[in-house]
């Protein structure tokens, strides 16, 4: 307590902002401050999506597009009518999803819950997961990962999205899927193969 009062006293005395402190000899950050980053309508990096899904994904935010201590990922994705989010699971992730428009069904673990606008849903490490859009408009969704990754496996699955682009024909995943899925965010294939809706 001591110390820090002495501090203080000299900080007042040498007339130093709170923020950059000479100690010392060196100079101290007392408040580091991080990035901005500011992404607005139509400026996310976007990508057309393969079947089962189809629609597209926008990234916002990702380590690669703005530095951060805690790498997360953020974008949206949208579903086409009658298409869905196979199921699958992620190992070493977390994942926040929040329904922004449209409507369908989330099964989580089995257990069918009906997926609304303003539903917003955690996924820990392990649980199965899928999202089908059984609706007669698009299904946005809106996704937060930790640590980041999703976003390299969008990437490396779609197709770049230009805006004003029309949606081209459905497109099957690349063949070597399986392993985009192994060094991004994904556990291991289900050995089912995941449940169909």
């Amino acid at each position: 307590m001591r110390s820090s009062m002495t501090l203080w006293h000299n900080m007042m005395r040498w007339n130093l902002s709170a923020e950059e402190t000479t100690v010392n000899e060196q100079t101290t950050s007392v408040a580091a401050r991080g990035e901005i980053r500011v992404v607005g309508p139509g400026d996310a990096k976007e990508f057309w999506q393969p079947v089962p899904a189809n629609g597209h994904i926008a990234i916002h935010m990702a380590p690669s597009l703005v530095p951060m201590d805690v790498p997360l990922g953020l974008g949206t994705q949208t579903v086409a009518p009658g298409c869905y989010v196979r199921e699958h699971a992620h190992d070493r992730h977390e994942e926040v999803i929040h329904c922004l428009h449209g409507g369908g069904r989330a099964v989580l673990d089995g257990v069918e819950h009906r997926l609304l606008p303003g539903m917003t849903i955690f996924i820990g490490k392990n649980r199965r997961h899928m999202f089908i859009n059984d609706g007669q408009n698009d299904l946005q969704l809106l996704w937060v990962m930790t640590p980041n990754g999703l976003e390299d496996f969008f990437a490396a699955i779609g197709r770049p999205k230009q805006p004003g682009q029309p949606a081209p024909e459905p497109f099957p995943r690349p063949a070597d899927v399986l392993e985009i899925e192994r060094r991004t965010v994904f556990a291991p294939a289900l050995p089912d193969g995941g449940s169909k809706p």
